[in-house]
């Protein structure tokens, strides 16, 4: 908020909530996470717990951008070159 231009003044009542409030949200989830994840059965947390969590959670599907779930270089590649055949073959058709 202090790194912001359009902020001269914080109060810091203001800031206590703010910071307490983004401390209890990491905290939702972290256990949401871990709770829905195999995190259970290693006692760990993940990347992945976090990016099925954002993902399959109502609340938390506004992450999804942030935590996207991983993917190897070669399926993307794959993807990618799928989506220029479907692009080729649509630019076909409009002849």
């Amino acid at each position: 908020m202090k790194s912001s231009p359009d902020v001269s003044c914080i109060n810091q009542d203001a800031l206590f909530l703010t910071t307490k409030a983004t401390e209890l949200f990491v905290q939702h989830l972290a256990v949401t996470s871990f709770n829905q994840g195999p995190g259970k059965e290693t006692n760990s947390l993940s990347y992945t717990d976090l990016a099925n969590a954002a993902e399959e959670t109502e609340t938390f599907h506004f992450l999804t951008d942030i935590l996207p779930k991983k993917i190897l270089a070669r399926d993307y590649l794959q993807s990618l070159e799928q989506m220029q055949e479907n692009d080729n073959d649509d630019d076909d058709a409009d002849f």
